[in-house]
C-alpha cells in the first residue's frame, strides 16, 4: 500500500497470539475513526487459516480495546466478500452482530461461480459473434499505456468528470511488483485499441478492476468479446469471477442496466457489507456459551 501512502494516515494493525502473527487489520485513521483501509478495494480483519472462532473473538475484542486506548471512538470496517476466502470464515460477521455494529453500507456485487457456471445469454452471444465478424482481436499484451491514455482516462473524464483511482504510473508499478496478480487485456480492430480491462487476480478470484471501451462498443461488440475472453479463457483454476459493484449511494441505488448486462454473462448477486461500531463496546462484549 506504500504507493499511495501520502493519501492516507495509516493505522494498520498486526495482532499477535503468543508472539505469533494471528490477524491483520489494514486501516487508516480519520480524526477519531479508524477505517478498513480506504485505499484497498476490500480490507478487513484478515485471519490466518488456523484461526478459530473464540480466539478470533478475543483478538477482535483486544483490537477494540487497543483502539479505545488510543482515543479512537469508532471502527468503520468492511467484511471481505466470502468468495475471496480460502476457507469458510464468517467469524467477523458473527462478532459484529454481538457487538451491535451498525450496517451502514451494503453493495451488490455480481459474481460467476465456476462450479455452477451459467451460459452467456443470447444477447451476449450475439455481441460476441458481432465482434468476430468485425475482425476484433483480444490480446494479453500488457499495454497499460494504450488502455489508460486512449480509452479509460478519456471515458471517465467525459462521462463522469472523474479520473481512475490509480494513476497510470501507479498501476504499472503494482503490475511490476505483482506480475502474477495483475494483467492487462486489450481488444483491437485493425491494430487500434477499442476496449480493454485491467484484471486483478487472487488465489480464488478473477476481478476486472477497470473496464472500458470506445464509443463504438455496441456496434463492434467489443465488451462482449472482452468478457467472453476473461471469463472463459482467462480462468486458471479460479473459483469465481467478480464484476465490479453494481450499486451506488451505499447500496441504496441499483444500476439496473449494469446488473442486466452482467446477469447476461451468467453472474448472480453477492453482497459486500460495511459496518460501524463503537470501540468502547469491548468493555461489555461477550459470547454466551452452553
Amino acid at each position: 500500500m506504500d504507493y499511495h501512502q501520502d493519501r492516507f494516515e495509516d493505522f494498520s494493525l498486526m495482532i499477535y497470539k503468543e508472539e505469533k502473527l494471528f490477524a491483520l487489520l489494514p486501516a487508516n485513521k480519520k480524526e477519531d475513526v479508524v477505517c478498513s483501509h480506504q485505499g484497498l478495494t476490500y480490507g478487513s480483519f484478515i485471519l490466518q487459516e488456523s484461526a478459530k472462532l473464540f480466539y478470533t473473538f478475543e483478538a477482535f475484542k483486544s483490537t477494540l480495546s487497543f483502539l479505545y486506548s488510543k482515543g479512537i471512538k469508532k471502527l468503520d470496517i468492511c467484511v471481505i466478500p466470502s468468495f475471496y476466502n480460502s476457507i469458510p470464515s464468517d467469524e467477523l460477521e458473527y462478532i459484529l452482530f454481538k457487538a451491535n455494529a451498525k450496517l451502514v453500507k451494503r453493495d451488490v456485487i455480481m459474481v460467476i461461480d465456476y462450479s455452477h457456471k451459467l451460459r452467456f445469454q443470447k444477447n451476449r452471444r450475439e455481441g460476441i459473434n458481432k465482434a468476430k465478424r468485425n475482425g476484433l482481436v483480444v490480446k494479453m499484451d500488457g499495454d497499460y499505456d494504450a488502455f489508460w491514455k486512449e480509452i479509460l482516462i478519456p471515458n471517465l473524464s467525459e462521462k463522469h468528470d472523474a479520473s481512475p483511482v490509480h494513476t497510470l504510473d501507479e498501476i504499472k508499478l503494482l503490475a511490476s511488483r505483482f506480475p502474477n496478480n495483475i494483467a492487462q487485456v486489450n481488444v483491437y480492430k485493425d491494430d487500434k485499441i477499442v476496449a480493454g480491462t485491467t484484471v486483478f487476480l487472487t488465489k480464488n478470484v478473477i476481478h476486472p478492476q477497470y473496464v472500458s471501451a470506445n464509443a463504438d462498443k455496441n456496434v463492434l461488440g467489443s465488451l462482449d468479446l472482452l468478457y467472453d475472453f476473461i471469463v472463459n479463457d482467462f480462468n486458471d483454476e479460479k473459483k469465481y469471477f467478480s464484476f465490479n459493484t453494481s450499486s451506488e449511494e451505499k447500496g441504496e441505488l441499483l444500476n439496473q442496466g449494469l446488473i442486466f448486462w452482467k446477469e447476461g454473462c451468467g453472474a448472480r448477486s453477492h453482497v459486500f457489507n460495511n459496518y460501524v461500531l463503537e470501540t468502547d463496546i469491548y468493555k461489555t462484549l461477550e459470547i454466551k456459551t452452553t
